[in-house]
């Protein structure tokens, strides 16, 4: 299993254009093969700030994911200035892994 998280800061006022781009990625990956799970949120301390949490099977998962043509636009979007810095991105590969039961 394949644990990715990724988080960037938005320039002041080009939250929601990143929003608007990352909500079209969602709305495709969660669909995927391969996609357990794949969220989008703000920083509840930072309204510019976003944090992806994606749960795939496998690399190959992952690898279609980011071939999307959503995940372009979203780069586009980080290319052409919405970011205030670098973006924070980890992979986790997780060897065994277990839900809690409530």
């Amino acid at each position: 299993m394949i644990v990715v998280r990724f988080k960037v800061h938005c320039a002041p006022g080009r939250s929601d254009d990143l929003v608007l781009a990352m909500t079209e990625v969602v709305r495709s990956a969660r669909n995927m093969p391969g996609v357990v799970h794949f969220d989008i949120a703000r920083d509840i301390t930072d309204p510019d700030s976003l944090i992806a949490t994606e749960v795939f099977e496998d690399r190959a998962a992952m690898e279609r994911e980011e071939s999307l043509p959503e995940v372009a636009k979203v780069v586009e979007v980080m290319q052409g200035g919405a970011l205030s810095g670098p973006p924070e991105w980890t992979i986790f590969e997780i060897a065994s892994s277990e839900s809690p039961s409530m």
